[in-house]
């Protein structure tokens, strides 16, 4: 399918890469994003060698290197402290980091400003109120009053995704895993140089994301599912950090800004049947939400977008395209879905202990292959 008018639900990670995969190809492009502000929260993200892989096939390798900061092993660490592995990662290409941290915002303008300077219509504070699949096109009214016809529609508004609840009212739904997330940033040691991970009941992680910048993630059981106010977090984050690594303890005494502090409950889900209707697709956390254990959420997502618009280019219609999509995509996704919750609920106690050194060298190996 050639010079299709395709909207993109979704202003994220998924929404944007697919856009800027969508435009190289050739196809006219409206991006919506609920958010006016187009804003998201400051921590950081890993993205492990494949993501690099997909960012060159988007043409975006360069920017990515640029604006963060790779590195090319995990380290493990035991509740005392103590190494017990240095994990190294899988090069996809001479001279690539096997891993890049980098933070949201800095991603976030990357994708942002490539999108635009590709072409694509990027409307904010805009939402799709109805979805009228006709058959030979796809009708939609925005919350603005306005509407639009097109061709394709691509889904990308995450785990929550209203879409999805349209056109798959059905299909799967978040589920609280028990655990959360907490998320803050510091100055980065000179002698970090691989994302170390602490195992313990709660579990921790520190990721380099620029040459002066780091952030810390905790992972803390939450049966109750709370939600917090924001005054307060960052005497709460430094209570949940006790009894950690000593090395972790010191690092949280410098938790004081609330404003700093992101929490997040960690939610996943896995649409195991189709992950499309019509003209209409799903794709990222819409029908794969992991939970961050494998730092590979926003991975799959990017990886969606280079398959989706591969599919898109080689298919005669919507359904052999959105069906070759799921199919090349479904297995890779389910093992990080189900791996990923098998790591948070070792740690709360939902399920055996995992050792994280062996799942980070299977996920390194099971990444590194082809999309």
């Amino acid at each position: 399918m050639n010079h299709q008018q395709i909207l993109v639900i979704g202003g994220g990670i998924g929404g944007l890469t697919s856009a800027i995969a969508l435009r190289r190809d050739g196809h006219a492009v409206t991006v919506i994003e609920r958010d006016p502000t187009w804003s998201v929260y400051g921590v950081g993200i890993i993205q492990q060698s494949n993501v690099l892989r997909a960012a060159q096939t988007l043409g975006i390798l360069d920017g990515y290197l640029a604006a963060g900061v790779g590195f090319d092993a995990v380290e493990i660490f035991i509740p005392s402290g103590q190494k017990v592995a240095r994990v190294p990662g899988h090069p996809v290409a001479p001279g690539l980091p096997t891993n890049l941290g980098i933070g949201r915002p800095a991603l976030h303008k990357l994708l942002g400003d490539t999108t635009i300077a590709a072409g694509a219509d990027v409307r904010l504070g805009v939402t799709a109120e109805t979805i009228d699949d006709t058959g030979d096109a796809v009708k939609v009214a925005f919350s603005d009053g306005t509407t639009g016809t097109y061709d394709l529609v691509i889904a990308a508004d995450g785990v929550y995704s209203a879409t999805r609840a349209m056109i798959l009212p059905e299909a799967e739904k978040p589920e609280y895993t028990g655990q959360a997330v907490w998320r803050y940033n510091f100055a980065r040691p000179a002698d970090l140089d691989a994302l170390q991970v602490y195992n313990g009941r709660t579990g921790v992680g520190l990721v380099p994301i620029s040459d002066s910048l780091m952030y810390m993630y905790a992972t803390t059981p939450e049966p109750d599912n709370p939600r917090y106010p924001t005054a307060g977090l960052a005497a709460l984050m430094r209570a949940k950090l006790a009894g950690t690594a000593p090395a972790i303890q010191a690092l949280a005494e410098q938790i004081t800004d609330d404003e700093g502090v992101v929490y997040r409950p960690l939610e996943g889900m896995l649409v195991r049947g189709p992950w499309h209707k019509g003209r209409v697709v799903l794709l990222g956390d819409a029908v794969h939400a992991t939970t961050p254990h494998l730092g590979q959420g926003a991975g799959m997502a990017i990886e969606d977008s280079v398959v989706l618009a591969e599919e898109i280019a080689r298919a005669d219609n919507p359904e052999a395209a959105f069906t070759a999509f799921r199919a090349r995509r479904f297995e890779r996704c389910r093992y990080i879905v189900e791996k990923s919750l098998e790591i948070c609920h070792g740690q709360i106690g939902k399920g055996p202990p995992i050792d994280n050194a062996l799942a980070t060298a299977e996920m390194f190996a099971v990444v590194s292959q082809p999309i």
